[in-house]
């Protein structure tokens, strides 16, 4: 959306992401994110970390699912999204809180692997498609050559 303030934030989990359900039904994944800054001082010849940033990050629905079952604590990750300022009571006094509204995540492979396993539509657990999608058509050998999800990688293909 036009005029919101999009950022990209690259570190830890600091506890397994926090599912919840609303009343109407709706899941919510809340985790936070530890992200600090580190430079060469090249007058001690060490690295020197600076002050940790703590990102409270949400998202909703199958999403917030998929994040509930996929990432857990200590884990290196990359989030995008839409930073906003939320405002609320508690007890007679006024807060403020700075949050990102995610809109994309993952895990972060610069030390890490992942196996990512595909999810159908509506499912509510992460796990591989069994059936054909709905937008499959009856050409199954042309569309495999089009969407890499389709079927195994060929062996010349590096796993991920």
């Amino acid at each position: 959306m036009s005029g919101e303030t999009q950022i990209t934030v690259v570190g830890n989990l600091t506890g397994d992401p926090d599912l919840k359900f609303i009343q109407s039904g709706a899941a919510v994944a809340n985790f936070v994110v530890a992200s600090t800054p580190r430079r060469f001082d090249k007058q001690a010849n060490e690295f020197v970390d600076g002050d940790t940033l703590f990102m409270r990050c949400s998202l909703w629905r199958d999403y917030a699912e998929h994040v509930a079952e996929s990432l857990t604590k200590g884990m290196r990750v990359i989030v995008t999204g839409a930073l906003v300022q939320r405002s609320f009571e508690t007890n007679g006094e006024k807060r403020t809180v700075m949050e990102l509204q995610v809109e994309e995540v993952g895990p972060a492979l610069r030390y890490a692997t992942a196996k990512v396993a595909r999810v159908e539509r509506g499912a509510r657990a992460a796990q591989p498609s069994q059936a054909a999608p709905s937008w499959q058509n009856d050409a199954p050998a042309q569309q495999s050559q089009q969407d890499p999800w389709a079927g195994a990688p060929a062996p010349s293909e590096p796993q991920f």
